[in-house]
């Protein structure tokens, strides 16, 4: 999705819908939610003022471990980072390698002959491919009652648009909230039902 896209969402009835459901909500973080998944999700919550806008502009970056400028990225940013600063782990490299050994199991819509270490992991659909291959999908839920803190989720924004986040600890009116970038950089919001669910992972958490 467009950058401007995302900021016309962000002025239209989606995103809207994200901010009206919120109401009040409860900010404590639920009981429990320590060890992995707690520093997953602090991890995230950490970006909050730190990415500050929404830019998908294709950068070379270093690898491993590469990164744009933490005052900028995109939804799937918030998730490679945080993994990162919390569990050490790298989806730049990850999937690169995995790419590289079943780069026809991974979808195509961008015309690459073959894996890209600067941009493949900043991309939802091979996010969710890379997930889905190594175990990490679950059931989507009847409703928002059924998710946990720290699962992956991905949704369909504008009809088009592939969106990715964390669910935080802290609950909304709702349910859960979520933390993600989807036009004016990191936020912790009660969205998670904002957009229709397209899927839901739980990875290398407790």
């Amino acid at each position: 999705m467009s950058s401007l896209d995302r900021r016309s969402l962000l002025l239209g009835a989606g995103a809207s819908l994200g901010l009206a459901c919120c109401g009040r909500s409860d900010s404590r973080p639920a009981p429990g939610s320590t060890g992995k998944t707690g520093r997953l999700i602090a991890a995230a919550r950490a970006q909050i003022g730190i990415t500050t806008r929404y830019d998908p502009a294709y950068t070379v970056i270093a690898f491993p471990g590469g990164d744009v400028p933490r005052g900028r990225g995109t939804c799937t940013d918030v998730v490679v980072r945080a993994y990162r600063d919390a569990l050490g782990l790298d989806l730049q490299a990850l999937v690169n390698a995995d790419m590289r050994a079943a780069f026809a199991a991974y979808p195509h819509g961008w015309g690459l002959k073959g894996p890209d270490r600067n941009i493949d992991h900043r991309r939802v659909p091979n996010l969710r491919t890379w997930l889905r291959r190594h175990g990490a999908a679950l059931p989507v839920p009847a409703d928002a009652s059924g998710w946990r803190p720290g699962d992956i989720f991905t949704s369909l924004v504008g009809g088009t648009g592939t969106h990715i986040g964390l669910v935080s600890d802290r609950r909304g009116r709702a349910g859960w909230q979520i933390i993600h970038n989807i036009g004016a950089g990191t936020r912790e919001e009660d969205a998670l039902l904002a957009w229709p669910i397209t899927g839901r992972y739980r990875w290398a958490l407790d």
